[in-house]
């Protein structure tokens, strides 16, 4: 029941956001809401919580913002009245419930999860971006919707110095939070007086800094400049294994024939002139080494199709091709997706290295195939120059 509870949980608040959201959220969105119950989900595993336990923190992750889609102001609230409501609708136990609610009330800033390690753990995934290498995107974000539903607008200085009072008043509260975010805090943490130096040097300036020479912007590759490259590789890459294929496929088919011929008809006329022999057994010869070479160059080759945990978090396999999950099962498959795509860092190591691992199996389909066609021209030439010779030779 957990793990369908869980997924009913994410159907069920992805519609709501989907049909509800309002105009000007900008942060608590549907990206935050799969980030934190990504990030709950695999904090809850690295602090040895049971299964159930784990589904607990999922569900409360996936309801702890769904009061935003009515109110900003006490949307603690009403998140626990929406996920109340569901769950009760779900025959779920009153345990099951409470336990949920409390994760979601312990969200409250300041957090106040006490020693309740199911609390610590939701707190720990919702703060998980402070770590983040996209923190300063999202937190303009939040800056941005706080702009939107307040009356009283905010300056990036102001928001920046509110910032610092947040990073020096947080801590993580899990051992793994504390071991795996820290780190990533600090150094967020310490961009923070440049950013505020920033701010303060631009107010000072004024109009005459306006009207001063303007500081190269930093230079940033287009969006759909790097994804119109990545299409345009795969495509090109695409085409040139499905060449290089087509090629082997005519080497099989033109050798298999020869074979076949030679082998029904030639053998007979070996024993009438036995003095092409040897130039028969070059050729045959070739077509086999030829047939060889040509389908080692097609022949796939597939690796163990599973991944670990740990993979996932150090980055280090490639979800984009089919042999490194196949054995996976869809759960696992899909917490892992949604991983890398919360990670654009992840993703696009993924597919550059998925365009790298494509082009170091179309260069060896191409190096095979060079030896295939090498050895039957050579082989043709070689058994036409020993037919030739024989047959002189023999009338002579």
């Amino acid at each position: 029941m957990g793990r369908l509870i869980a997924k009913e949980s994410e159907n069920y608040i992805r519609d709501l956001f989907e049909k509800e959201i309002r105009e000007h959220l900008r942060y608590h969105d549907i990206l935050h809401t799969e980030y934190v119950a990504s990030k709950a989900k695999v904090i809850g595993e690295n602090s040895g919580l049971s299964p159930e336990e784990i589904d607990i923190v999922t569900v409360a992750a996936w309801f702890h913002d769904s009061g935003f889609v009515s109110t900003s102001e006490g949307h603690e609230d009403v998140s626990q009245d929406i996920a109340r409501k569901f769950l009760t609708g779900k025959n779920m136990s009153k345990d099951f419930i409470d336990k949920v609610l409390f994760c979601i009330e312990a969200t409250k800033m300041p957090q106040h999860p006490g020693k309740n390690l199911l609390a610590q753990v939701v707190c720990d995934a919702d703060m998980a971006y402070l770590s983040e290498y996209f923190y300063l995107e999202r937190t303009n974000l939040l800056r941005k919707e706080w702009n939107n539903f307040s009356k009283t607008k905010m300056s990036r200085k102001e928001y920046y110095q509110d910032t610092v009072d947040l990073f020096n008043n947080h801590s993580y509260h899990t051992k793994y939070g504390k071991s795996q975010f820290t780190a990533g805090k600090e150094k967020n943490y310490r961009l923070l007086p440049r950013l505020l130096e920033e701010k303060t040097s631009n107010g000072k300036k004024g109009k005459k800094g306006k009207k001063g020479k303007k500081k190269p912007a930093k230079e940033q590759m287009p969006g759909r400049g790097v994804e119109s490259m990545f299409r345009l590789t795969a495509r090109n890459q695409i085409n040139l294994s499905s060449i290089a294929d087509n090629k082997a496929n005519i080497l099989i088919s033109i050798n298999t024939i020869v074979l076949t011929v030679l082998m029904s008809i030639g053998m007979g006329k070996i024993s009438d002139y036995p003095v092409i022999t040897f130039p028969a057994i070059v050729f045959i010869s070739t077509c086999v080494i030829t047939i060889i070479f040509a389908i080692l160059s097609t022949r796939p080759k597939i690796s163990s199709g599973k991944f670990s945990k740990e993979d996932i978090h150090n980055k280090r396999i490639n979800l984009l091709f089919f042999g490194n999950f196949y054995n996976m099962t869809m759960d696992e498959y899909e917490w892992a997706m949604k991983e890398m795509m919360n990670d654009p860092n992840y993703l696009y190591s993924s597919m550059i290295r998925d365009q790298y691992s494509l082009g170091k199996v179309i260069s060896q389909k191409y190096k095979l195939l060079r030896v295939a066609y090498t050895v039957f021209m050579i082989g043709i030439i070689l058994s036409s120059l020993l037919f030739a010779a024989f047959i002189l030779f023999f009338q002579g």
